[in-house]
């Protein structure tokens, strides 16, 4: 994994991102990139090593290793981190795809022309994007987790199992490394994993609320419309302003008397 790479992407996402988007790139980056490298990593490192069977057979304790961890915590850990942090790049690709259509459109019609007021405003097409985003790494951190319990039926790590598998005699004991130390960074993670997940809901009900609160603040400042006086628009009950007046419907002195009057900008 580049991690240079990595730590470019989340500097760049940060720059688009709410309150709640820039506190879960911190634990992220802090407390589960960093953890990750600096100090889980190592606890796996070489594991095979110190797990041992009590039986003399060629290739079980080898066989039992294998069928204990199908896939080491980091490896997963690894994965979970690279997808989880692969919807931002939808983010900032709609971005850029923003501003290139904004040079473009300033190319055309000169310097002073705007096609956006912030190419990295969250309204239109990039708030649908970053909406996105946020359930695709809801969705893949609730899926690591769950195969991370479905793949060792729980998320201790403990210190004895059983193997049964060939090439073994019969079933024997095995002993794992490092079990407690093993089951702290577990649960570590977890714990990181699952306070993302709050986090991103907390910011799909964020963006929401403040939607709807923009589209009913958009409906209040609407214009209001009278209804025209007339004798014959009464009969057919249609509101009227005077960009609605048509010639023959009612007296023209009626309808600017009834409407308000429009501001309108030269």
């Amino acid at each position: 994994m580049d991690w240079k790479m990595f730590q470019g992407l989340l500097s760049g996402v940060n720059k688009y991102s709410t309150g709640f988007g820039r506190i879960w790139l911190s634990v992220v980056f802090v407390f589960r990139v960093l953890v990750f490298v600096v100090a889980a990593e190592r606890v796996w490192h070489e594991d095979w090593k110190d797990f041992d069977c009590n039986t003399r057979q060629p290739g079980c304790p080898t066989a039992c290793y294998n069928s204990i961890f199908p896939i080491l915590h980091t490896r997963l850990w690894a994965l979970q981190l690279i997808f989880v942090t692969c919807p931002s790049l939808l983010v900032v690709m709609h971005v850029a795809y923003r501003k290139e259509r904004e040079r473009k459109y300033r190319a055309k019609h000169g310097e002073d022309a705007r096609l956006y007021d912030n190419t990295g405003q969250k309204h239109g097409g990039l708030w649908w994007t970053y909406l996105l985003s946020l359930f695709f790494k809801t969705g893949i951190e609730i899926s690591f987790l769950y195969l991370l319990y479905l793949t060792y039926d729980s998320f201790h790590v403990p210190r004895q199992v059983k193997c049964d598998v060939f090439p073994c005699p019969n079933q024997v004991d095995c002993y794992i490394g490092r079990p407690t130390e093993k089951t702290v960074f577990t649960y570590f993670m977890v714990g990181a994993s699952a306070f993302c997940i709050v986090l991103n809901i907390s910011e799909i009900f964020y963006l929401i609320f403040h939607r709807v609160l923009r589209l009913a603040r958009r409906g209040r400042h609407d214009v209001p419309r009278s209804r025209c006086g007339h004798e014959d628009c009464r009969q057919c009950n249609m509101a009227m302003t005077s960009l609605d007046y048509k010639p023959g419907s009612c007296d023209n002195e009626d309808v600017q008397a009834a409407a308000p009057e429009l501001p309108f900008k030269h």
